[in-house]
């Protein structure tokens, strides 16, 4: 059985995709990229804020 490295960022991705597809019509692939873009912007949300 091989081991397959999933990062940190790439789980949060796959857990806002789940979150997107299961509230929303969009397809698998527009759930992902909403995801990407959903993350990069709380991401610009200072520390202290958050």
């Amino acid at each position: 059985m091989e081991t397959v490295y999933v990062s940190r960022y790439e789980q949060r991705v796959k857990l806002v995709e789940d979150v997107v597809k299961n509230n929303s019509p969009l397809s698998d692939r527009e759930a992902h990229g909403l995801a990407i873009l959903l993350l990069r912007k709380l991401e610009e949300i200072p520390e202290k804020v958050r």
